[in-house]
This record gives structure tokens, sequence and C-alpha cells, in this order.
């Protein structure tokens, strides 16, 4: 049985709005750690070169810097039900981590992703 953390608190239904309103916004929606021009892990820097690579222009590129907001940090792990950060959304749905994205950008088929949705 999976009994809560008490020290690690449930997610403000407020911030999983707010994540539910960011990830419907745009058509291309990343929440990394630092924003497009400056990312803040290795992580999330891999996923602007990734997206960059697929042709998304940053200057279009909705990012959420999940530093900024504890909420909004804590609450999209459990909005996608995905544990770590970055993650990427494309007309609102989930698509992946940086590891994900460099599996579909190789194979080619977040590109095609992309341009069907964008």
């Amino acid at each position: 049985m999976n009994t809560p953390n008490p020290m690690t608190p449930a997610t403000d239904p407020s911030a999983l709005a707010r994540i539910d309103q960011l990830v419907k916004a745009s058509d291309v929606v990343l929440f990394m750690k630092g924003n497009a021009s400056f990312p803040q892990c290795g992580f999330s820097g891999r996923a602007i070169q990734i997206l960059k690579a697929c042709g998304v222009d940053t200057k279009d590129l909705a990012t959420v810097n999940v530093l900024e907001d504890p909420g909004i940090r804590n609450g999209i792990k459990e909005y996608a039900n995905w544990p770590t950060i970055p993650q990427l959304y494309v007309k609102g749905e989930f698509i992946g981590g940086s590891d994900i994205m460099m599996e579909m950008y190789e194979s080619g088929e977040l590109q095609q992703v992309l341009a069907a949705k964008a």
C-alpha cells in the first residue's frame, strides 16, 4: 500500500489548475529549469536543443521555469504522472522528458508530432 509521505504535501489544486491552463494556452509548452535562453540544468538544455533541431523557434516556444514556483515544480510531476523535469506538451498532450524527446527526435517521430500539431 502506498501511503503519502507527510513531508511531501499533496499538490495544491490551484497549482494543478494553473498548470492545466499553461498546457492548454500554447501549442508547444516546455516545463523546464530556467528558460530557452538560459537553461539551468543539462536535461532542460538538451530539450531546448532537440526542439531547435526540430525547427521550433524558441521565441514561439512557451517555457515555464519550474524553479520560480514550487507549486508548479511539484505539481507538474503529478499532473502528468511523470517524475522528472523537463516535460514537453504539444497541443495539450504530454510528450515526455528529454530522454523520450531524444528517442522521438532520432526516429523522426518528434518532428512529425510537432509538424502535425503546430
